[in-house]
């Protein structure tokens, strides 16, 4: 890098704060933590994109495609539940979330249920959310040190503290319109790649006449999960359904974005935006790996200056040999930006439940004033917290990102029955619901345990279904209390989806095209 590539990461981060600091006027914790509840459609769907297409996407997605062993456009099937999931929660869980005018989701679930139920859950969000940021900026952080020359730990303190203060500073607001921006920089900043990477090769001919075939195959039909395989069709759709659907509607980090619409039409758009637009991006990711993995195949040179035990440099080296300067500060500043993407999300999502949940526990009812100060202190403290755990994350690192992912998987299916149970189910109460959460989480413990071979995807279903039907046992076993009666009247179980025939046509087409694009990409590439 040179002093063209540092001035354009330098102004970009110097624009961040600006922007933080021109939205800081909050009054209220809705204006905080859900943007005056002002927020359209468009902007709200970038920034969930850019945390869920995160730094870890930028450079893993390419580098799993284009030279990881047993890698490919496999990648892609992690898209396909995507669309369905969309319809699930649209039909049920978020309507009722935004009606209820909460700012934790997990506010829900003590109105519903009782603290317990809260605590449970909010408990597990907070520090899963918390390690598994953590461990993505320090991944972020080592790219970082290849491309601008800094120790680790100066690129972790460099990312968290611009993004601590910008996000701590302008709130909600901050977080969603710093993730649009970071979107576009982002796929930008992949079709950069993807063009260089094609005229460095000579051009699409020559891309197509030594792109590896076996890393063409983007679905398997033949692969069922049971086997110790994995990336079938069935486990991707089962499985993708219950995590993208957990993940959009049950988790804060996504969900908080969809209570700061300014009306429930624009949380619809938004979540429509996610289910039809992410696939283009994730191509975008996938065919960059391909054409850089295919350079890097074909040029001795590029390949070796890449560790064989760790194929995520690919791109970073790419961008720092191939590309000219300024477009490498660009492409630096696209690596931040989805690193800061995910930072802010976490950050101010943490803040929200660990005063939502203060809040509650204490019965201390915190003027507005208060609340803000108290909530930007929280702020600070998590983003402490998840620093930290960057810095001494080095000896986990190489193999911790496909653990979060499974513990994820773990928690992700019984979560989101809990959530559909508050919602649609009259009959059920805490102790249901409690039973149900604990059970499905040691049921994917044992099948964890003693049935390894099961492709991890699947947890997600068997922990849903499992859940599911102990609540729905339970709940007939086991007596609801009267208090616990009052509690589902006041939560108004019945559901008032926002969900159009329209939208069910429109999700539904996209995934049969999801499907069709997958099965030609071969044909395609060849």
């Amino acid at each position: 890098m040179n002093i063209l590539d540092f001035s354009i990461v330098a102004l970009y981060l110097g624009a961040l704060l600006v922007m933080g600091f021109m939205l800081r006027e909050q009054t209220n914790k809705s204006d905080y933590f859900l943007g005056g509840k002002s927020l359209d459609w468009k902007p709200l769907a970038l920034s969930v994109m850019a945390t869920q297409l995160s730094a870890i996407s930028f450079i893993s997605a390419p580098a799993f495609v284009g030279l990881r062993e047993g890698g490919g456009m496999q990648w892609l099937s992690y898209e396909l539940g995507v669309p369905l999931a969309m319809i699930l929660i649209l039909a049920t869980i978020l309507p009722k979330l935004y009606k209820s005018g909460i700012v934790s989701i997990y506010d829900y679930l003590e109105m519903r249920f009782g603290r317990s139920t809260r605590v449970l859950i909010s408990v597990v969000f907070q520090f899963s959310r918390a390690f598994a940021t953590g461990i993505m900026i320090y991944a972020v952080s080592l790219i970082l040190q290849g491309t601008m020359g800094i120790e680790a730990w100066q690129a972790i303190v460099l990312t968290g503290v611009i993004t601590v203060l910008y996000s701590l500073q302008g709130g909600m607001k901050a977080v969603v319109y710093g993730d649009a921006i970071q979107m576009i920089i982002i796929v930008l900043g992949t079709i950069a790649c993807i063009g260089f990477g094609l005229y460095h090769l000579g051009g699409v001919d020559t891309f197509i006449a030594n792109v590896d075939s076996s890393r063409l195959e983007a679905i398997k039909f033949d692969s069922f999960g049971f086997s110790g395989d994995g990336f079938g069709f069935l486990p991707m759709i089962f499985g993708g359904v219950v995590l993208y659907a957990s993940y959009y509607g049950c988790d804060q980090t996504q969900a908080q974005r969809a209570l700061s619409a300014k009306d429930p039409k624009n949380l619809r758009y938004m979540i429509l935006a996610n289910g039809v637009v992410r696939f283009p991006i994730t191509i975008l990711y996938c065919v960059s790996g391909l054409i850089v993995g295919t350079l890097a195949m074909s040029n001795p040179e590029f390949l070796a200056k890449i560790p064989a035990d760790n194929p995520d440099w690919m791109m970073p080296i790419f961008i720092l040999d191939y590309l000219p300067h300024g477009l490498i500060g660009l492409l630096v500043v696209a690596i931040l930006s989805a690193a800061m993407s995910s930072l802010s999300s976490a950050i101010n999502s943490l803040s929200a439940v660990s005063i939502e949940d203060y809040s509650r526990i204490s019965n201390k009812e915190l003027d507005q004033p208060s609340y803000l100060k108290l909530a930007k202190y929280l702020g600070l403290a998590w983003g402490a917290i998840t620093l930290v755990l960057s810095l001494f994350a080095g000896d986990i690192a190489p193999t911790i990102i496909e653990a979060i992912n499974k513990v994820g998987s773990l928690f992700y299916g019984p979560i989101l029955a809990v959530f559909l149970v508050a919602v649609l189910s009259k009959r059920s109460a805490a102790l249901h619901a409690n039973i149900g959460l604990i059970s499905g989480v040691l049921i994917n413990l044992l099948v964890s345990v003693f049935a390894p071979d099961v492709f991890w995807f699947w947890w997600n279903f068997i922990g849903f279904v499992s859940a599911a039907v102990i609540i729905y046992v339970t709940s007939r076993l086991i007596p609801r209390e009267v208090n616990e009666v009052t509690k589902v009247q006041n939560a108004e179980t019945v559901s008032n989806s926002i969900l159009t025939g329209k939208d069910i046509v429109m999700l539904l087409s996209m995934f049969i095209v999801m499907i069709l694009i997958c099965l030609a990409i071969p044909s395609i590439f060849s």
